[in-house]
Protein backbone atom coordinates (compact mmCIF):
# COMPACT_ATOMS: atom_id res chain seq x y z
CA UNK A 1 0.00 0.00 0.00
CA UNK A 2 1.22 3.50 -0.87
CA UNK A 3 -0.11 6.41 0.19
CA UNK A 4 -0.18 9.46 -1.81
CA UNK A 5 0.43 13.16 -0.82
CA UNK A 6 -3.24 14.46 0.27
CA UNK A 7 -3.95 11.19 2.09
CA UNK A 8 -1.20 11.52 4.43
CA UNK A 9 -2.62 14.96 5.11
CA UNK A 10 -5.66 13.53 5.88
CA UNK A 11 -3.63 11.09 8.35
CA UNK A 12 -1.62 13.84 9.96
CA UNK A 13 -4.68 15.58 11.00
CA UNK A 14 -6.33 12.95 12.15
CA UNK A 15 -3.25 12.06 13.86
CA UNK A 16 -2.99 15.11 15.49
CA UNK A 17 -4.65 15.06 18.95
CA UNK A 18 -3.63 11.67 19.23
CA UNK A 19 -1.33 10.37 22.35
CA UNK A 20 1.51 8.17 21.87
CA UNK A 21 0.36 4.81 22.40
CA UNK A 22 3.99 3.12 22.14
CA UNK A 23 7.57 4.09 23.83
CA UNK A 24 11.03 3.24 21.80
CA UNK A 25 13.18 3.27 24.84
CA UNK A 26 17.15 2.93 24.85
CA UNK A 27 16.81 -1.02 23.70
CA UNK A 28 15.31 0.24 20.31
CA UNK A 29 12.73 -2.02 18.57
CA UNK A 30 12.82 -5.45 20.03
CA UNK A 31 10.28 -8.23 19.60
CA UNK A 32 8.16 -6.42 22.26
CA UNK A 33 7.90 -2.98 20.43
CA UNK A 34 6.78 -4.47 17.49
CA UNK A 35 4.29 -6.46 19.22
CA UNK A 36 2.79 -3.94 20.55
CA UNK A 37 2.94 -1.67 17.43
CA UNK A 38 1.19 -4.85 15.87
CA UNK A 39 -1.85 -4.83 18.46
CA UNK A 40 -2.17 -1.16 18.42
CA UNK A 41 -1.95 -0.72 14.56
CA UNK A 42 -4.79 -3.99 14.93
CA UNK A 43 -7.02 -1.54 17.45
CA UNK A 44 -6.43 1.83 15.97
CA UNK A 45 -4.98 1.89 12.36
CA UNK A 46 -3.82 4.95 13.26
CA UNK A 47 -1.24 5.43 15.81
CA UNK A 48 2.04 7.28 17.35
CA UNK A 49 5.36 6.02 18.54
CA UNK A 50 7.41 8.12 20.34
CA UNK A 51 11.47 7.70 20.65
CA UNK A 52 12.97 8.84 24.00
CA UNK A 53 16.78 8.62 23.67
CA UNK A 54 17.60 8.48 19.74
CA UNK A 55 18.45 11.15 17.85
CA UNK A 56 20.09 10.60 14.59
CA UNK A 57 18.47 6.89 14.32
CA UNK A 58 14.80 7.99 14.89
CA UNK A 59 14.17 8.24 10.93
CA UNK A 60 15.88 4.92 9.97
CA UNK A 61 14.37 3.48 13.08
CA UNK A 62 10.73 4.47 11.92
CA UNK A 63 11.12 3.33 8.90
CA UNK A 64 11.95 -0.08 9.97
CA UNK A 65 9.15 -0.38 12.26
CA UNK A 66 6.77 0.98 9.75
CA UNK A 67 8.16 -2.16 7.58
CA UNK A 68 8.41 -4.58 10.24
CA UNK A 69 4.78 -4.00 11.07
CA UNK A 70 3.76 -3.84 7.35
CA UNK A 71 2.61 -0.33 7.77
CA UNK A 72 3.01 2.83 6.20
CA UNK A 73 5.17 5.60 7.78
CA UNK A 74 2.76 8.43 7.32
CA UNK A 75 5.23 11.21 8.90
CA UNK A 76 7.59 12.04 11.23
CA UNK A 77 6.97 15.37 14.27
CA UNK A 78 10.50 15.65 16.11
CA UNK A 79 10.85 12.21 18.38
CA UNK A 80 7.19 11.12 17.00
CA UNK A 81 6.74 8.55 14.30
CA UNK A 82 2.82 8.41 12.96
CA UNK A 83 2.41 4.76 11.40
CA UNK A 84 -1.36 3.81 9.42
CA UNK A 85 -2.23 0.00 8.48
CA UNK A 86 -5.85 -0.46 7.61
CA UNK A 87 -7.74 -3.02 9.24
CA UNK A 88 -7.74 -6.44 7.73
CA UNK A 89 -11.50 -7.12 7.49
CA UNK A 90 -13.08 -3.99 5.64
CA UNK A 91 -16.27 -4.37 7.81
CA UNK A 92 -13.83 -3.26 10.75
CA UNK A 93 -12.10 -0.63 9.34
CA UNK A 94 -12.63 2.71 11.29
CA UNK A 95 -10.35 5.15 8.85
CA UNK A 96 -11.74 5.76 5.56
CA UNK A 97 -9.07 7.35 3.36
CA UNK A 98 -10.30 9.97 0.50
CA UNK A 99 -9.96 8.50 -2.95
CA UNK A 100 -9.61 11.67 -5.00
CA UNK A 101 -8.22 15.31 -4.03
CA UNK A 102 -10.36 17.34 -2.45
CA UNK A 103 -11.06 20.39 -4.40
CA UNK A 104 -10.05 23.83 -3.24
CA UNK A 105 -12.88 26.00 -2.07
CA UNK A 106 -12.75 29.38 -4.30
Amino acid sequence: MSLAGFQRTYLKGLAHPLKPVVFVGKEGVKDSVLAAVEEALLIHELIKVRFLDFKEQRKDLAKALATDSQSELVGMIGHLAILYRAHPEPEHRRIQLPKKKPKKSE
